[in-house]
């Protein structure tokens, strides 16, 4: 159901990317690019069917845990709000960790690895996060009594709304920026700056952000510069989905302890490239300039 959803969605996505082309087109900026947005399309699908063979693979493990649930839920409009709610709070756990792991990482780094920000951006995804473990944060929601379809449908809107916040076409939004993710509030998380590295998590809600210490605000004085630290030339999907894994397991594969070999695998990204020798500074910033959210 979920990937139904996001697919009879696909005719809005494309239209509005469409709009922003032409918005920016019209202001003598280049915001797209041909070779950037076919690699995010090309990524896009590659997601699509990675996660509809996921779903249906573990559909069955929500089932299960769904018999040991500890509430008996109506279906009902508050019950569908109440999971809406509980799946973002989840999300943004869920978003947290594929920062924080680098197992996770080695997924998500697909999603930030190109230098431009715009709408096509959200479809830049990665096949692998079934095997980084995505699915494993919405089982709780099962435990609490919610049922899969319904939990896999509100993922889906979940993800649908999180495509209109890939924009630098629009600016602050009042008072909705105190509640929802915003375009701003994402601009941030997609930057590369120190300041903004590793902050705004959210999915639909900025609350969480601002509960648990990871929101910054976007600032003007500071502009947002896209990408990854470690940049990765290519818009091969391919290689836009693997690079990370291919890099995780060398480093993990080199004479060490242990510990350090499991810190390769499991630790923050950032501890993991420090133990390597030392990277030449790339677009002016560095991995020790990179500072973690608390």
């Amino acid at each position: 159901m979920g990937e139904w959803i996001l697919l009879a969605m696909a005719p809005v996505f494309l239209g509005f990317i469409a709009w922003e082309a032409w918005h920016w087109k019209r202001r003598g900026r280049e915001a797209y690019s041909l070779r950037d947005t076919l690699s995010n399309a090309a990524l896009a699908l590659m997601h699509q069917g990675a996660d509809a063979v996921a779903w249906a693979l573990v559909i069955g493990l929500y089932w299960g845990v769904y018999q040991y649930r500890l509430f008996d839920l109506p279906t009902t409009w508050w019950t569908i709000a109440l999971l809406f709610v509980a799946q973002d709070f989840f999300y943004y756990f869920f978003h947290r960790a594929h920062h924080r792991v680098r197992w996770m990482w080695a997924s998500h780094v697909t999603h930030h690895s190109s230098p431009r920000l715009n709408l096509s951006t959200a479809f830049r995804q990665s096949l692998t996060y079934p095997v980084s473990g995505m699915w494993v944060f919405w089982l709780p929601l099962a435990w609490l009594g919610f049922s899969p379809p319904h939990i896999v449908t509100v993922v889906a809107i979940n993800l649908g709304f999180q495509f209109f916040v890939h924009t630098e076409a629009v600016g602050k939004l009042g008072w909705l920026e105190k509640v929802f993710n915003t375009p701003s509030h994402h601009r941030v998380h997609h930057a590369r700056n120190a300041k903004y590295i590793d902050r705004n998590y959210a999915g639909v809600l900025i609350v969480w952000d601002k509960l648990f210490g990871s929101f910054v605000e976007e600032d003007p004085a500071v502009p947002c510069e896209y990408g990854i630290v470690k940049p990765i030339d290519s818009h091969n999907p391919i290689t836009l989905t693997f690079h990370e894994w291919r890099d995780m397991f060398r480093d993990a594969a080199r004479p060490q302890p242990l510990r350090s070999r499991l810190g390769q695998l499991f630790g923050p990204p950032e501890r993991a490239l420090a133990q390597q020798p030392a990277p030449k500074a790339e677009a002016g910033l560095t991995v020790q300039e990179a500072e973690p959210a608390p």
